[in-house]
C-alpha cells in the first residue's frame, strides 16, 4: 500500500526481509504493486503479514490477526499509528478551501478505501447537510492510489481529490517533482492507519517472533536507512478497539447517496 516510490518499495522489501531473518520464518515475500486490486490480496486467507486497509479489515468476520502498524515519523502523526486524508487541488489552481472546490469534479480512488474514498465523504458530510444538495457536479472514481489521483489532478481530469497522508508524505520524500504538482487544502480527522495483518493460520509462537521482529526493525541500525526512507518512526501493536471506530465514519459517509 505505500509503495509511492522505488525507493519505498524496495525499502519494504529489505525491511521485511530482514524482519522474516531475524523471526525465523522462511516466509516468501510477494510483489504486489498498482494496479493490482487490493481488495483481491486482502480476501486471500494464506497472508502471513499484509498491509490492509483499517476498514476492510474492521468489517471482515472472523478479522484477520493484527500483527503491527507503523507509525510514520512526520511531526503531524504526534508518535501514534495513525493516518489523515490530505484534500488536495492542483498547485496552480485558484482553490484555497475546501470550499471553494464546490461545483466541480471531485475525485476518489476506491469505493473501499478508507482514505480514497469514506474518509472524504465523512468529512463532506456537514458541509452535504447544510447545502440541502449534492456538493459536487460530478465524481469521479477508479483511481487506483494517491498518484494516480494526483496525476489527474494535474491533467486537470478531476479539481480535488483525496490523497493518504502517508503514502502523500512519501512522495514529498521521494518524488518531490510529482508531490508538487498539489497543495492541500483541508485535511479529515486522524483514523488509525492501515496495519499489517495476518489471513493464515500462523501459529501463536511464530506470531511472538513475528512482533518482536518487528519491533526490534523500529531501532535496528541493520535497518536505520530503511526506516529513514519510509518515513517510520516505529512499528507498533495496536488495539483492536481503534479500528471499531471506523462503522460510525462508514456510516457519516453513506449517509446521503448523493452526498458529493
Amino acid at each position: 500500500m505505500y509503495s509511492a516510490t522505488p525507493a519505498a518499495r524496495r525499502a519494504w522489501s529489505e525491511l521485511l526481509g530482514w524482519v522474516l531473518e531475524r523471526a525465523g520464518l522462511g516466509w516468501e515475500i510477494v510483489e504486489y504493486a498498482a494496479p493490482a486490486p487490493l481488495g483481491a490480496l486482502w480476501e486471500r486467507d494464506d497472508l502471513g503479514c499484509a498491509m490492509m486497509c483499517g476498514l476492510p479489515w474492521s468489517r471482515r468476520r472472523p478479522r484477520p490477526i493484527l500483527v503491527a502498524a507503523p507509525v510514520p515519523s512526520p511531526v503531524r502523526y504526534d508518535g501514534k499509528p495513525i493516518y489523515f486524508t490530505d484534500i488536495a487541488v492542483r498547485a496552480d489552481a485558484p482553490f484555497e478551501r475546501l470550499e471553494d472546490t464546490f461545483g466541480g469534479v471531485v475525485g476518489y480512488t476506491l469505493r473501499d478505501s478508507m482514505s480514497g474514498y469514506v474518509a472524504l465523504r465523512a468529512h463532506l458530510l456537514p458541509c452535504r447537510e447544510a447545502s440541502g444538495s449534492p456538493l459536487y457536479a460530478k465524481a469521479v472514481g477508479g483511481f487506483v492510489n494517491a498518484r494516480s489521483v494526483i496525476e489527474a489532478l494535474a491533467a486537470g481530469t478531476i479539481d480535488v481529490g483525496p490523497l493518504d497522508s502517508y503514502y502523500h508524505d512519501l512522495l514529498k520524500h521521494g518524488d518531490a517533482e510529482l508531490a508538487a504538482k498539489v497543495k492541500t487544502v483541508a485535511s479529515t480527522a486522524a483514523a488509525p492507519i492501515p496495519p499489517f495483518v495476518a489471513t493464515g493460520m500462523v501459529a501463536n509462537a511464530d506470531l511472538a517472533r513475528l512482533r518482536s521482529a518487528l519491533d526490534a526493525a523500529s531501532t535496528a541500525p541493520e535497518v536505520a536507512a530503511q526506516r529513514a526512507a519510509l518515513l517510520l518512526d516505529r512499528l507498533t501493536v495496536p488495539a483492536e478497539s481503534d479500528y471499531d471506530a471506523l462503522a460510525s465514519v462508514l456510516d457519516a459517509a453513506t449517509r446521503y447517496p448523493d452526498a458529493w
